[in-house]
């Protein structure tokens, strides 16, 4: 099948999980033979047009207007990506499918769709209700009305948790049978350690444990509730220093309570790093923490899964989904610094614990997680569309609009 594929961001650019996971889709469906072209945001510095395992990557630059927000950014990406797959279905001569991740894209998708007659599948990876605990002001909701004007114009919609189908079919009334569950995953070979680069030393004395949480600094992620557990945990565990990697609007009020709370000498805040040294903080971490308020589905988590990292995570969303307490990980009650506190300490203390959970761990990831057996799964939701579009009265064949274009332009000619 030839697929369309939208997303705002593909590496190198990452925000959040929606790279990875287009990046490793895309990747096992070109592996099985599909013909995947996907349009992103480009980024100075990175070719427009590459072949990245199979997959033809177009990027496109917004215009270089001036955005007084977020949402109008958003709107010329779209505009954007639009005179880029226009000529490029004009030339492939169609496609078969357009696939949207998340509310970004929709304009262009919803375009598509329309101009080529095509079946829409968009994966809702979260949604602005989630994220902020309800919509509280005119940015929010606009950004809801489009996650649910995306839902309704969508053939399909895919969620990577319970909590999210969950989510989407009560904030955007989808009815159950519009819905596909297919879960995220991981390849562990992205997470294995390599020895050159980084250099324990610099994070940590020798003596000391690592309680190490990597992602964006955002609210929403918990990092506060883990600052407000490290001093129970200093109690308990006097050894132990918190490297907290990443970026985001909240760094500085996060820096600010560590000042606040005495603890600044026992956190690190490293800033964005690479994969090598992300690679090298899982396998040196006693400890990896995701304290999540909200998360749709958590890649974070199997990501030190697949490094053999012991994780600890809030009882939430599809973090919750992912982890069986005391199997291959342990939970805390979201939003908690006391339970969190007392399920790093029972990490921090037992040895053993922490090996027989990063075994499980790591042998689930590779069991239930794998991106090839999501990517057929993917394939099916495509065939099954394309079924069903082909037989509705919507459907025009290959080549049909050529001809009737080309039919009209005869009958104009001898008037």
């Amino acid at each position: 099948m030839r697929i369309v594929m939208l997303s705002w961001e593909y590496p190198p650019r990452t925000v959040g999980g929606i790279a990875p996971h287009v990046y490793d889709l895309t990747s096992a469906l070109a592996s099985f033979g599909e013909e995947v072209h996907l349009i992103t945001c480009g980024e100075p510095g990175i070719p427009e047009y590459e072949q990245v395992n199979g997959v033809e990557v177009h990027r496109v630059n917004p215009y270089q207007v001036s955005s007084p927000n977020f949402v109008t950014w958003v709107a010329q990406l779209n505009v954007a990506m639009l005179e880029r797959a226009i000529p490029l279905l004009n030339d492939l001569d169609g496609a078969h499918l357009v696939h949207a991740h998340d509310w970004l894209v929709a304009y262009a998708a919803r375009a598509l769709k329309y101009a080529y007659r095509l079946p829409l599948i968009a994966t809702i990876h979260a949604t602005e209700y989630g994220r902020n605990y309800g919509l509280h002001n005119d940015i929010q909701r606009h950004i809801s009305d489009v996650e649910w004007w995306l839902c309704y114009e969508s053939w399909r919609i895919i969620c990577c948790s319970r909590y999210m189908q969950n989510e989407v079919r009560y904030v955007f009334q989808v009815p159950q049978d519009k819905i596909k569950l297919i879960p995220n995953g991981v390849d562990p070979a992205r997470f294995t350690f390599r020895k050159q680069g980084a250099n324990r030393d610099f994070y940590a004395a020798p003596d000391e444990q690592i309680v190490f949480y990597v992602g964006r600094l955002v609210r929403e992620k918990g990092v506060q509730v883990l600052l407000d557990a490290v001093p129970k945990i200093l109690a308990h565990c006097p050894k132990t220093k918190f490297v907290i990697a990443g970026k985001g609007p909240y760094e500085g009020e996060l820096r600010h309570q560590a000042s606040r709370l005495g603890i600044a000498q026992k956190v690190y805040f490293t800033g964005y790093i690479d994969d090598d040294v992300r690679n090298s903080l899982y396998s040196w971490a006693d400890v990896a923490v995701f304290p999540s308020l909200y998360e749709p589905f958590g890649i974070v988590a199997l990501e030190a899964m697949a490094a053999l990292a012991p994780v600890v995570v809030s009882d939430t969303g599809g973090l919750s989904e992912i982890i069986a307490h005391g199997v291959d990980g342990l939970k805390a009650y979201p939003g908690n610094s006391n339970s969190l506190a007392d399920m790093i300490i029972w990490l921090l203390k037992d040895d053993m614990l922490r090996e027989r959970l990063r075994t499980n761990a790591f042998r689930k990831v590779r069991k239930e997680f794998n991106w090839r057996q999501i990517a057929w799964r993917t394939r099916e939701v495509y065939r099954e569309v394309w079924n069903e579009y082909r037989h509705s009265p919507w459907y025009e064949a290959p080549g049909q609009r050529k001809k009737l274009f080309n039919r009209v332009t005869r009958l104009l000619a001898r008037a």
